[in-house]
């Protein structure tokens, strides 16, 4: 399933010979395009299915992201990511709810898409700790490059972040017929429970203008 949609020059990243897909919800807080603020389109929700890539270069492997589909609230954010990175957005009515002032933690990402509701949620430990290194969650959130094929070629650019304490997730469902949304090769995948499950606190992070590779 995930072959055909590698762009251009990279392949996939697995971990311990497994290949991980993960469905993702987050918040982008304070948001500046070439440091200027959007009225109306500084905080809002994203949602996405991504899976995991590698690129060799004369200074080491770049290890990164590609994207199946992302999802946010506005036409405008959409539009402008097609745009400037080529990403594959889609614009749908979103909500998010985040408890983190409790025991457990809990979060809640959905979408509207057809009538239908869909998203994914978890409930966990109150608690945030630096994953070790190699583990699972530091390989799911350390990946600091994303791709995208665009124009016929492979397009990249840079995600700079510091590394995320983490908690331990006590449950972790996706929600609504994802299958429907992603495509029918999604529909086994997206309903069975989640091999593993993250729940990152995030920081300020710096998305740099992308660059499409050479040719070759």
């Amino acid at each position: 399933m995930l072959r055909p949609l590698v762009p251009q020059g990279l392949e996939l990243d697995p971990f311990e010979g497994r290949h991980l897909v993960s469905l993702v919800g987050f918040r982008f807080l304070d948001t500046r395009v070439r440091g200027c603020r959007v009225p109306g389109h500084v905080d809002f929700d994203e949602a996405n299915l991504r899976f995991y890539v590698r690129r060799e270069t004369p200074q080491g492997t770049r290890r990164g992201v590609a994207f199946v589909r992302e999802v946010v609230p506005r036409r405008l954010i959409a539009a402008v990511a097609r745009l400037v990175y080529g990403e594959p957005y889609v614009a749908r009515p979103m909500a998010s709810t985040l408890a983190l002032d409790g025991d457990p933690w809990s979060v809640r990402y959905t979408w509207r898409d057809g009538g239908a509701t869909l998203g994914l949620e978890a409930a966990a430990v109150p608690v945030a700790t630096m994953p070790p290194p190699g583990s699972e969650a530091s390989f799911l959130t350390e990946h600091y490059w994303g791709y995208t094929a665009w124009r016929g070629r492979t397009r990249e650019y840079e995600v700079l972040h510091p590394s995320w304490p983490c908690a331990e997730v006590r449950e972790a469902r996706a929600i609504g017929p994802l299958g429907r949304f992603y495509g029918p090769g999604w529909v086994g995948p997206l309903a069975a429970p989640p091999c593993s499950a993250v729940l990152a606190v995030g920081s300020e992070v710096v998305v740099r203008p992308g660059a499409p590779l050479a040719r070759g």
